[in-house]
């Protein structure tokens, strides 16, 4: 098994590189998850660390854990009002016709017993937004970063498909082919008033060659900054 890449440590949180493939959180489909491995990242602390956000189990990358309970709380509201900053890579089935933009549509949550659930653009639905720029584009696929100023269930996975393109894989908003591209490329956590936390994770060794070479040409840094 390989081991854990650790990013970033200290007394009161852990990053992780949480590698694809790896649920968070156990359940029918992913009996092996990270909850069971996480005596390996307790370095000397008696309480095992505890996720402080999720990422799906197909998203790589940035992974934030919580030492201790008031660390948890602590990073936890701080996710909650959106001050923790957020950037992801992602491969996109298509390449857009604009460099940059914001994609603002509100999300809610569906689900049917023959499909289960999803999440679907509903003017009813919890606001959501979602600010990018293309880094790359190569064979009409393109390599683009976001900076999501929510964070709703899947929102840039749908933010995606919905106003750009899907991300290459995806197997609920795309066309599911292959491994879905999605990457937590970098958080900055300003869990105290000193200098923030930052963390930053390199694209997987089984991207294509050409993302992995512009995502290492463009940045970091391209994180976004943490919010007042």
């Amino acid at each position: 098994m390989t081991p854990l890449c650790v990013l970033h440590i200290d007394a009161h949180m852990l990053v992780i590189d949480k590698p694809a493939g790896l649920a968070v959180h156990p359940g029918p489909r992913t009996p092996r998850s990270l909850e069971g491995r996480l005596g390996e990242l307790a370095f000397g602390f008696r309480r095992l660390p505890q996720p402080a956000h999720r990422l799906d189990r197909d998203t790589s990358g940035c992974l934030v854990l919580a030492r201790h309970p008031k660390a948890l709380k602590r990073l936890g509201g701080l996710f909650a009002d959106g001050r923790i900053a957020k950037t992801y890579l992602a491969l996109l089935d298509a390449v857009p016709e604009q460099g940059e933009g914001r994609i603002e549509a509100p999300l809610a949550k569906v689900s049917s017993a023959a499909a289960g659930w999803r999440m679907v653009v509903d003017p009813a639905g919890k606001p959501a937004a979602t600010r990018w720029r293309l880094l790359a584009a190569h064979e009409g696929q393109a390599l683009v970063v976001f900076f999501p100023e929510t964070g709703r269930t899947h929102q840039i996975r749908i933010h995606a498909a919905h106003g750009l393109a899907p991300i290459v894989g995806d197997p609920i908003y795309g066309g599911g082919e292959g491994a879905m591209r999605l990457h937590s490329a970098g958080v900055v956590i300003p869990y105290r008033d000193e200098a923030p936390v930052s963390a930053s994770a390199p694209l997987p060794a089984d991207w294509p060659l050409w993302a992995r070479d512009a995502a290492n040409e463009k940045g970091p840094p391209f994180q976004a900054t943490p919010s007042a």
